[in-house]
């Protein structure tokens, strides 16, 4: 039996071996099959068992070389149209706030989404129940290929927010209160942004233009790009969409324009005339408000300044029985106004209409007093007015406070004598301007005397600044000689 089954398989072989089939063309990577001649029966056993194999089961197609190994591991070769996500997060609601689209900047306005990851899309819905409307147009889908995902503080005061940036410059802010579920959702849309841009081999764009972009440094492949590409931080990528490369390359050059400029600004500030030669040229004027009282005086030859009498003569004319006159603020813009044309020494008429409001005119008096580098009652004398004023027995006080008085500078003593005979005179007329001498010292107390150094209670000398007007008022007939002809 045994040498019956070995004469069939040598003559079901022996037409093979002499008529062979034609050469199949093999292609690289195919298996080959090569036939020897053999003498011995033994040796044409072996090679007949060898080659007893089924019509259907030789290879009709050229086979992969790797094509064991994909079979092992179960790897599917196929195009980048079948890619699996790594990660999917489907049903969650974060705030989303769109902040520029194709790099056009956009008004911040969060909103509450309901949020899916797929393979390659962060889809947004504004309700759960439109999820099945995926080109509907209440769902914002935001392409990953190519994008750029940081944390973000300066885009939003809120917490736990990061920016999606997609390769066409729409900018994306992420957010919610929860730490952990905004990781979470970071790591999978990275994973995602990763896998898809480098199976893709999806390159960076600006926006609106075919002209290719250097990938940056956290996206795959970087590597691979020319070492002479500078790394780019993710926040400048909008730069990049806003600047081309020629515009950058002018750095040095507006450096050293820059360096130019402030040389050339030394140089003038070193080269500027000083304040009292352009005072002698007539190109800078003195001022009245802000000038010390004693210079003040003396450019204008007299003991009081010209602006404080014509103030004065004002309010004498049509003032004195106004409501709340000295109490009542004027227009702050009109007393500016007021201001600037005494400051560049024009002719002043206070009777012409657009000073018709006597506030003004007091308002811009109370402004010359405050602005004054010293005030009206000089720092040396500010703490022996207050030990005059808290002299309890009234006769040595009045004396006290006038031997004061008789010891100011020359401009002091006679402007302070004009302004309190004046307001002596508006006192006559309380019942009608509803003033009284509290009323003055609250007013004038401020304006009038302050310390050179508020080393002390501020409230404290607020008080003692009222008394001390309030009683040299009350008390002015006596101190200046006013009933005196």
């Amino acid at each position: 039996m045994a040498g019956t089954r070995i004469t069939n398989l040598q003559s079901a072989v022996r037409p093979a071996l002499i008529q062979p089939p034609p050469k199949p063309t093999v292609q690289q990577g195919a298996v080959q099959m090569r036939i020897k001649t053999s003498q011995s029966s033994g040796d044409r056993l072996s090679q007949s068992k060898s080659m007893v194999l089924q019509e259907s089961d030789l290879p009709q197609k050229p086979i992969s070389r790797h094509r064991r190994n994909q079979s092992q591991h179960n790897v599917v070769v196929s195009g980048a149209s079948t890619f699996d996500p790594l990660v999917e997060l489907k049903g969650e609601t974060l705030n989303m706030a769109k902040i520029s689209e194709n790099g056009k900047k956009q008004r911040k306005n969060w909103s509450p989404m309901w949020t899916m990851l797929t393979s390659d899309q962060l889809l947004f819905y504004k309700d759960k129940q439109d999820t099945g409307q995926r080109s509907g147009g209440k769902s914002e889908m935001v392409d990953l290929s190519g994008a750029v995902m940081v944390w973000t503080t300066e885009k939003s005061s809120k917490k736990n927010v990061f920016q999606i940036t997609t390769n066409t410059g729409s900018e994306y802010l992420v957010q919610t209160d929860s730490y952990a579920t905004a990781n979470r959702w970071y790591e999978a849309i990275k994973k995602t942004i990763d896998s898809s841009s480098k199976d893709r081999g999806f390159p960076l764009r600006r926006s609106n233009s075919t002209e290719h972009l250097p990938r940056h440094s956290s996206l795959p492949g970087y590597g691979s790009a020319s070492p002479n590409t500078k790394q780019r931080n993710p926040v400048h990528r909008r730069s990049i969409n806003m600047f081309s490369s020629s515009k950058l390359k002018h750095s040095a050059s507006d450096s050293s324009d820059k360096n130019g400029v402030k040389n050339r600004l030394k140089k003038f500030i070193s080269r500027r005339p000083s304040m009292s030669t352009l005072q002698e040229k007539g190109l800078i004027k003195d001022r009245v408000f802000g000038c010390h009282l004693l210079i003040l005086c003396e450019r204008e030859g007299t003991t009081v300044p010209k602006f404080i009498k014509v103030c004065l003569e004002a309010v004498d004319k049509r003032g004195m029985e106004v409501d709340g006159i000295y109490r009542v603020s004027g227009n702050l813009a009109t007393i500016q106004k007021l201001r600037f044309i005494v400051d560049q020494e024009e002719s002043l008429d206070l009777d012409h209409s657009q000073w018709e409001d006597i506030h003004v005119i007091t308002g811009a008096l109370k402004m010359f007093f405050r602005e004054l580098p010293e005030p009206l009652f000089p720092f040396k004398f500010f703490q022996s007015f207050v030990e005059a004023v808290k002299i309890k027995e009234s006769r040595s006080k009045v004396q006290t406070v006038k031997k004061l008085i008789q010891q100011l500078p020359k401009p002091n003593h006679d402007t302070m004598k004009l302004l309190f005979s004046h307001l002596h005179r508006v006192l006559a007329y309380s019942r009608k301007n509803l003033m009284s001498t509290q009323s003055f010292g609250i007013v004038f107390g401020p304006t009038l005397m302050w310390p050179e150094l508020d080393a002390g209670n501020m409230a404290v000398n607020m008080v003692y600044q009222n008394q001390i007007v309030e009683f040299i008022l009350s008390e002015s007939s006596e101190i200046f000689n006013l009933d005196r002809k």
